[in-house]
């Protein structure tokens, strides 16, 4: 393999030249190029290095921390500046480790061929062992410190001797509760065309989906030519453009001159009322579900039998749609927010919303809020790793009531941690339903679901994996590809690549963590997050001041951010949360008769 077969330099690097014969310098002593510590005197650590296998295309390196007292055979010990460093040139059967690694992580480089500019993708893992007393939580953080490190963009070492250099150097000077690193490079695969990079955070031009999307997002509430232009920092004009495209396929309808709303799939099924009508005793719903997107309200509305929508428009304030029906055993009601964000009209706006459903639906007993969030990556834990199309439930940490958090505040403490400074809003769990390894009748509610979405211009069928990608911020602006973290050997416990996985933990909101990649992290660590939603903490706090206490978050997860990121995923992801809450739904007690 290009590159790897550099021991003999790296050993040049690390040490002063020295001639070949007998001679002694600074203890060591160097006979026909092979150098034997046999003087080092009291046990010292050391960092060792040692070749553990190669193949056409990969080579694997121990890097360990080790207590030497003297050492044998081809090897090479660092001097002056690199003084502690030692080289094993040849591989040492009696050092094979034969217990798992803690943590690993995995990341892809591209090599440049500078005669043919051919690219060639590599995969790069490192696995971790700890000192024996330091904690889990240390042990992740400090892996991923270790790896930003080594990694960061202005010093990342552009060959392979320097990367080991770095590896080596690192550990003995600053991660000292890490006892050794395996190093795995493995060549991939050519290509004539340079890698891509992530575009997040990217303004899209306006265009017809983007026109769509504004309207959808604000329905039930019709939105005018000047608001849709205002968002796009676009003119009037360049949005009409694309409101008579849509107009013409039948999307959108005008309310009035210049303000326009979406046009629902069973348009001819929607009743359009000035007032809610009187609802009987016996189709008074007593479950409440709040969805955010247009998305989440059609793949709710999928699971709910027998339905009736209501839509009140207005001008002026808010304008509600209302979907009943019956999920197993129980009267529903439905939802959408016309607005959900971090602007102070935003929140006034969805918390009025949620007070009217409640008033006008005096018998809800539970509310369901559904929809779509940005998962809570775990880089190097299989098991704990939240990916695109998993489910998240929300429930209290050990020891705690509290399933929903929004961070208010957060400050760097002079040892370069984040203080946060939070508000605990929802301390109630319906737990019918729940079991996380339990039965998933969801998974036919979500085929079942799909069937009936086919019409929809919305794809809500699952991505392809290839596009689940994951990136860790490494400073600044800058983010670098890794992998999902794999499975531990033997596992038995390994997830079906086409189905969601379960997840139970916090969800949590607020701009000020949800906008720093490690400020999120850290909190996410800190108090058991495994999701980050779009701020609904003013919806929560209305649910709970109408005095309804019992809640379940779902959320469907589509990106690693606050599930507004990625549009591919959203869909599906919005399904999979609505299938999963009609599980929870028909697991419960039916309600007593009035």
């Amino acid at each position: 393999m290009r590159g790897l077969g550099t021991l003999d330099v790296l050993s040049a690097l690390l040490q002063p030249s020295v001639s070949m014969g007998s001679e002694e310098e600074e203890g060591r002593v160097v006979v026909d190029g092979r150098v034997s510590c046999a003087t080092m005197g009291e046990s010292e650590e050391r960092i060792v290095m040692t070749p553990r296998g190669k193949t056409a295309n990969s080579t694997t390196i121990m890097v360990e921390r080790r207590k030497v007292v003297s050492q044998e055979g081809n090897v090479h010990v660092g001097g002056g500046q690199h003084s502690g460093i030692i080289i094993n040139k040849e591989a040492r059967p009696e050092d094979v480790e034969d217990t798992a690694a803690h943590l690993q992580l995995e990341f892809k480089v591209f090599l440049v061929n500078a005669q043919t500019q051919k690219h060639t993708q590599e995969s790069r893992q490192l696995r971790f062992w700890f000192l024996s007393h330091v904690p889990e939580k240390e042990r992740m953080r400090s892996a991923q410190e270790f790896f930003k490190e080594l990694v960061a963009p202005l010093e990342f070492p552009r060959d392979y001797v320097g990367f080991i250099k770095k590896i080596m150097k690192m550990m003995q000077h600053k991660y000292k509760m890490i006892s050794k690193v395996e190093v795995e490079l493995k060549q991939l695969e050519e290509s004539d065309k340079p890698p891509t990079r992530p575009m997040e955070d990217q303004t899209p031009a306006l265009s017809e989906e983007k026109v769509l999307e504004m309207i959808e997002s604000s329905y039930p509430n019709p939105i005018t030519l000047k608001e849709m232009a205002k968002r796009a920092s676009s003119t009037v004009d360049q949005v009409k453009e694309f409101i008579a495209k849509l107009a013409e396929k039948g999307l959108i309808k005008a309310m009035t001159t210049d303000c326009y709303t979406r046009v629902v799939q069973n348009e001819t099924d929607v009743k359009v009322v000035r007032q809610m009508p009187t609802i009987t005793s016996k189709k008074q719903p007593t479950i409440a579900i709040i969805t955010a997107h247009y998305c989440e309200k059609l793949a709710v509305d999928t699971m709910i039998e027998n339905q009736e929508t209501f839509v009140r428009y207005t001008t002026v304030g808010e304008s509600n749609i209302y979907t009943l029906g019956n999920i197993g055993a129980h009267r529903v009601v439905c939802t959408k927010l016309p607005t959900v964000g971090h602007d102070r009209s935003a929140s006034i706006a969805a918390g009025n919303t949620t007070t009217r459903l409640l008033g006008t639906f005096q018998k809800v007993d539970h509310v369901f809020l559904v929809g779509t969030a940005g998962g809570v990556p775990h880089y190097t834990d299989y098991h704990k790793h939240v990916r695109l199309g998993d489910v998240v439930v929300a429930t209290p940490p050990a020891g705690q009531k509290f399933i929903y958090m929004y961070c208010e505040d957060s400050k760097i403490l002079e040892n370069g941690s984040y203080e946060f400074e939070t508000k605990n809003i929802a301390y109630q769990l319906q737990q019918q339903g729940l079991e996380k390894d339990g039965p998933m009748p969801w998974i036919e509610y979500m085929k079942a679901g799909n069937a009936k979405l086919q019409e929809q211009e919305m794809d809500f069928s699952r991505p392809s994996e290839s596009t689940d990608k994951l990136y860790m911020s490494i400073g600044g602006s800058d983010v670098i590809e890794v992998s999902h973290p794999l499975p531990p050997e033997g596992s038995e416990n390994v997830r079906d690549p086409t189905k969601p996985r379960v997840h139970l933990g916090v969800v949590a909101s607020g701009r000020s963590v949800v906008d720093n990649d490690q400020m999120r992290q850290d909190f996410a660590s800190q108090l058991s997050v495994v999701a980050y939603d779009q701020e609904f903490d003013a919806v929560v706090e209305s649910v709970y001041g109408n005095r309804k206490d019992q809640y379940v978050f779902i959320r469907g997860i589509c990106d690693y951010k606050d599930g507004t990121h990625n549009k591919d995923w959203q869909p599906y992801a919005a399904l999979v949360a609505a299938a999963f809450m009609k599980s929870v739904i028909c697991g419960m007690e039916p309600p007593a008769d009035d």
